[in-house]
């Protein structure tokens, strides 16, 4: 931007005050590509969610699985784009809780940072959890035990994210690229066999395998509606476009692009992967024990389809705890410069990477380590309910942060990006009450909801323990011995 583009703005909106620096973004690289970008929200969209999760979830809903993907999907899509305005209105690796900073205050930025906490640790736990079962899947590993396997993927990633963020947007890279290859070649095939009628499983594939199976809602509407926390799970770890806009050089022109794709790609590879599902086999042959690609490639007699399936699966997995990793490491840091975080997170090694962050995370992994070894078979359910509360709430404070943001451009006090939200403040109102509404509705699933809804008290009174540990801290963000761990 020219000198004179800059005078003309300023005299424009004479009112409008710069925005507020965080001092978390000091000592960074700028080393993430737009390639990396791009795959990070790429791998965010796609995960097991889609490639394991999508099985349990045709069975118990049946083909209406799709509209609740596109629903829950278009909803992801207004929290990134709120979440990509902010990013351009100032770019920050403290993400959204560098924004409840500025928005909400300091306590907004503590529930903020340490829910997306809960959310990845315990998320990094269901992770490792699921590398151990499906390396399983394979005889060659079948006698190691799950908690050593476990913990081998776990050594494994963290190595990848203390090395640099170049190192971890290449691996993400990658990870993406197998996902995305995988998804369109079984689309492809799965084309093929609707478009020459192919039989698969004994059933000819079309618009007839859901009308003479019940329809779109064999089960009826209620089982749809308690799959929409699975459902928004599944998108979560969309909002590291954010947190990676903060280690790139050309954040205003990657965000834009990164952000507006995310829509498409939900409505291709969820939306599209599922309605071919539905129409290829009753939701009926579909479990919660095999991922619904390979029912379909096993039903037409493709040999080592489990083999593939389970490697991306698997990759997946390894895929979402590598950036589960990375994305606390930053937002930990964020908050330890204000005060609102143990001091040591603050802490960067050589290659600009803010390992106190990360490490704390790895510690939490590793009592899902311990987790796997006491109860092996009950160590991934426990962990994912727990998660589902974090990405929920992460979700609604993005969306509360960009009303307040909103509503002080109106008033002057800061400038909005021309890449905006469209139809604010009632896109802001009606994602926050569908989100709300989507964690009331999971108190009709006695077996996982009911359950998770109550560990939100539990979950409180931790926050505000918590808050009053740290109050006296959160004062002193300019001590200089915080300024010294980033040296």
């Amino acid at each position: 931007m020219s000198k004179d583009s800059v005078r003309t703005a300023e005299v424009a909106a004479p009112q409008a005050a710069a925005s507020p620096a965080d001092a978390g973004d000091a000592g960074y690289s700028k080393d993430l590509k737009h390639r990396h970008v791009n795959m990070i929200a790429i791998g965010g969209a796609i995960g097991t969610g889609l490639f394991l999760g999508a099985g349990g979830r045709l069975h118990s809903a049946g083909p209406a699985l799709a509209l609740a993907y596109l629903v829950c999907g278009v909803f992801a899509f207004f929290v990134v784009r709120a979440l990509g305005e902010l990013v351009l209105y100032r770019p920050s690796s403290g993400s959204f809780v560098s924004y409840a900073r500025e928005f909400l205050g300091e306590k907004g930025a503590y529930v903020a940072g340490w829910m997306y906490f809960l959310n990845w640790s315990t998320t990094g736990i269901a992770d490792i959890t699921a590398i151990a079962l499906y390396t399983h899947y394979w005889s060659l590993f079948t006698s190691i035990p799950q908690w050593v396997l476990a913990l081998v993927a776990l050594t494994v990633v963290l190595a990848v994210n203390l090395i640099s963020v170049k190192i971890f947007g290449e691996m993400e890279f990658w990870f993406a690229i197998v996902k995305v290859a995988t998804l369109v070649a079984f689309m492809c095939v799965g084309i093929f066999l609707l478009a020459t009628r192919h039989q698969v499983g004994g059933q000819t594939p079309g618009p007839g395998v859901i009308t003479e199976h019940g329809g779109l809602l064999p089960h009826g509407a209620m089982p749809v509606v308690l799959v929409m926390q699975g459902v928004i799970f599944a998108y979560a770890a969309l909002e590291l476009v954010g947190v990676a806009a903060g280690e790139t050089a050309e954040p205003e022109k990657i965000v834009p692009r990164a952000v507006n794709s995310i829509m498409w790609r939900v409505g291709l590879f969820y939306v599209g992967s599922v309605v071919l599902l539905a129409v290829l086999l009753p939701g009926s042959l579909y479990s919660a024990d095999e991922s619904p690609f390979v029912t379909v490639l096993s039903k037409i007699g493709v040999s080592g389809a489990g083999d593939v399936m389970n490697l991306v699966v698997l990759t997946a997995a390894m895929s979402s705890l590598n950036s589960g990793l990375y994305s606390t490491g930053r937002i930990l840091r964020s908050m330890a410069m204000a005060g609102s975080a143990p001091r040591f997170t603050a802490r960067m090694n050589r290659s600009q990477v803010p390992y106190g962050g990360i490490l704390l995370t790895c510690a939490v992994c590793v009592l899902g380590v311990g987790l796997n070894y006491l109860m092996p078979g009950q160590a991934f359910e426990i962990v994912l309910n727990i998660a589902s509360l974090g990405v929920i709430s992460t979700w609604v404070i993005i969306m509360i942060c960009h009303l307040v943001f909103v509503r002080r451009a109106r008033a002057g006090l800061v400038r909005r990006p021309s890449f905006r939200l469209p139809g604010s403040p009632a896109t802001e109102i009606v994602t926050i009450v569908f989100l709300i509404a989507v964690l009331g509705l999971m108190w009709d699933d006695p077996e996982v909801g009911r359950r998770t809804l109550l560990l939100i008290p539990v979950v409180a009174a931790a926050l505000v323990a918590g808050w009053f540990a740290v109050r006296d801290r959160v004062s002193e963000a300019t001590d200089p011995e915080l300024s010294q761990l980033t040296e």
